[in-house]
């Protein structure tokens, strides 16, 4: 009865110091200026990470921003673009030590495809950030890509979906997930993640608010779903009726052209009794060699001359 009393006492402290952790609606905590340090930091530390070569042009690109946005809370960063290395470090005016951290974080961001406006956000008291390496949660190359593309959903659906629920910037890269954004949020993406990669479909483990519980956003989507189903059956259903159109047409030959009409050979009469002679006075006649007549002429031209 004793261990029982006990075990209620303990549950009911427990239960006491969980409502104390909790934070009132609406409270926001002061941010820290540079008055509540006016001594500065005693030793300068710094942070280096290195980035893959295909985020070389867009960060040798806004650089000048992320130098500005440091300037703010006197941290200095350096690009170096042979090594591949983003550095960021402390000054002797920096103010805030977990300055730092933050700057670490955003550079680390920044490698694994975040963009700028994003990663910013980072030095915001309210967000914090998670880099989830899931490489080494499946084994087989081509199982994890479909769990991966899994949790991204049919045009990213998946992924904007965990994105509304846990008010978190998610960027599905490689090896890595990261998510920017309050750190409940950061919990549950964790969690989705993990679970994804080990064969848990994300929609089981989304817990939505009020609002989205009667899964308003997934009806969204099917009834997108729906409509473009219905407008593809409506553009078969008219290209069936076009071809059905052309083939009831009556159908009408092609124009051909004009029959050429050969001209008939002129028939001509043959005369054969003159054909008859000509053959006759041809045989009379001595291929090469001159008529009678005309031999009898040169003789007596001839015997003329003699008597002369």
């Amino acid at each position: 009865m004793e261990e029982a009393s006990g075990r209620k006492k303990r549950g009911k402290s427990e239960v006491n110091e969980a409502e104390l952790l909790t934070v009132p609606e609406g409270w926001k905590e002061e941010p820290f200026t540079k008055a509540d340090n006016i001594y500065g930091l005693l030793e300068e530390s710094s942070f280096a990470t290195l980035f893959p070569k295909y985020r070389e042009a867009y960060l040798k690109e806004c650089w000048p921003l992320v130098q500005n946005a440091l300037k703010e809370y006197y941290v200095t960063a350096t690009l170096d673009l042979i090594e591949g290395s983003m550095t960021v470090s402390t000054t002797k005016k920096t103010f805030d030590p977990y300055t730092i951290i933050k700057a670490r974080d955003m550079i680390k961001l920044l490698a694994r495809s975040v963009p700028f406006e994003q990663a910013v956000r980072i030095f915001q008291d309210d967000v914090a950030c998670d880099i989830i390496k899931i490489g080494s949660l499946v084994r087989n190359r081509e199982r994890f890509v479909k769990r991966r593309l899994r949790l991204i959903g049919p045009n990213g659906s998946t992924l904007k979906a965990l994105e509304l629920l846990t008010n978190c910037y998610i960027m599905v890269q490689g090896n890595t997930v990261s998510a920017l954004g309050p750190y409940s949020g950061l919990k549950e993406v964790r969690k989705v993640v993990i679970d994804t990669l080990k064969n848990i479909h994300p929609i089981y483990n989304i817990k939505v608010d009020q609002e989205l519980a009667t899964g308003e956003y997934f009806l969204r989507e099917k009834d997108r779903k729906k409509k473009k189903l219905h407008e593809t059956k409506v553009k078969e259903t008219e290209a069936a009726a076009r071809r059905k159109e052309e083939r009831n047409k009556a159908f009408i030959p092609p124009k051909e052209k004009p029959v050429v009409k050969v001209k008939k050979a002129v028939e001509t009469k043959i005369n054969v009794q003159a054909l008859k002679e000509k053959v006759k006075t041809a045989k009379k006649k001595k291929l090469g060699a001159p008529a009678a007549e005309e031999i009898a002429q040169k003789i007596a031209q001839k015997e003329k001359k003699k008597k002369k």
